[in-house]
């Protein structure tokens, strides 16, 4: 993972969203910026990256570059409940000619007051 974020807000480097708790009231859009390489490296093309939990989910494949942009849609927004103050996602890359690649707990969503 390189960069996460809410989906209206800039991206940051790492796994971690930090949200208001206004924000938090109602479901709301995350994004991810995530690299896909071989163990050498290389970035690997036409990977399907899934992001999901939370009630959330975004997929997307990897470009040339082995990067792909996440971003939850609107019908699959992020949601915490009114007493979570925090949750996870986790992240799986499908890619041709590579075991499949699974993290539980990729993201973290943290609520602040």
């Amino acid at each position: 993972m390189k960069k996460t974020g809410l989906g209206t807000g800039s991206l940051q480097s790492g796994n971690s969203i930090i949200v208001g708790a206004t924000t938090a009231q109602n479901p709301f859009a995350v994004s991810a910026v995530v690299k896909v390489t071989d163990k050498d490296g290389n970035p690997v093309r036409d990977a399907n990256v899934i992001l999901k939990g939370l009630g959330g989910a975004a997929s997307n494949t990897t470009d040339i570059n082995g990067v792909t942009v996440l971003t939850t849609p609107s019908t699959a927004l992020v949601r915490l409940d009114p007493n979570q103050n925090e949750g996870t996602m986790d992240l799986k890359i499908l890619a041709d000619g590579f075991y499949d690649y699974e993290k539980k707990d990729a993201v973290m969503i943290v609520k602040t007051r």
